[in-house]
């Protein structure tokens, strides 16, 4: 199956970016083969409307499912109807997502997880106090509907954080020889 992986960076290496709408490049990973291409999220930086963008590309990419840390609304809802299973709570490298993909550890999305409730004052007969007039009589707020708490990630055993902490160091040491690399070309005394 491809998967499509939010991401920070271009490699499997490269960590897990949380935000779909928003995050670097989409990493497409074969989960067998584990060859991969990389999207650029071209609508991170788009004030508004980046998550349905970034679900258009990745629907257009063909893929499966969708790795990720959270997904907003818009993207959700665009990615459902495409018929692509999102999958939350990924962490760690892309290859860390793709095994705990592999492995059933992420949570299969089944709505979009929505933050926050407004504190305006409204303009209603309630005043922002949740009361809506009904026939003629004002009734009591709707009960709010309740959140699942989240789901923490699975502990990993002594080997598994190891190897995680090391791809992590490499992905580090690999990103500060490009920056002194770049420096130097630029003629940096440092």
């Amino acid at each position: 199956m491809r998967v499509a992986v939010s991401a920070v960076g271009q490699s499997l290496d490269s960590q897990v970016d949380p935000r779909f709408g928003r995050c670097s490049y989409f990493i497409i990973v074969d989960t067998e083969t584990m060859k991969y291409d990389v999207i650029p999220n071209e609508s991170q930086y788009m004030p508004s409307g980046a998550g349905i963008q970034a679900a258009q590309r990745v629907v257009n990419s063909g893929v499966g499912a969708v790795l990720t840390g959270n997904v907003g609304p818009n993207a959700f809802q665009a990615l459902s109807a495409a018929g692509i299973e999102i999958f939350t709570g990924a962490y760690g490298t892309v290859r860390d997502a793709v095994e705990q993909f592999k492995k059933g550890l992420l949570r299969k999305a089944s709505s979009p997880i929505r933050g926050g409730f407004g504190m305006g004052m409204g303009r209603g007969m309630g005043g922002g106090r949740g009361m809506r007039r009904m026939g003629g009589m004002i009734s009591p707020p709707a009960p709010m509907p309740q959140l699942a708490p989240p789901v923490s990630p699975p502990p990993l055993s002594k080997d598994e954080e190891i190897k995680l902490l090391e791809r992590q160091m490499e992905d580090l040491e690999r990103r500060l020889n490009e920056i002194k690399r770049r420096l130097k070309e630029l003629g940096s005394k440092r």
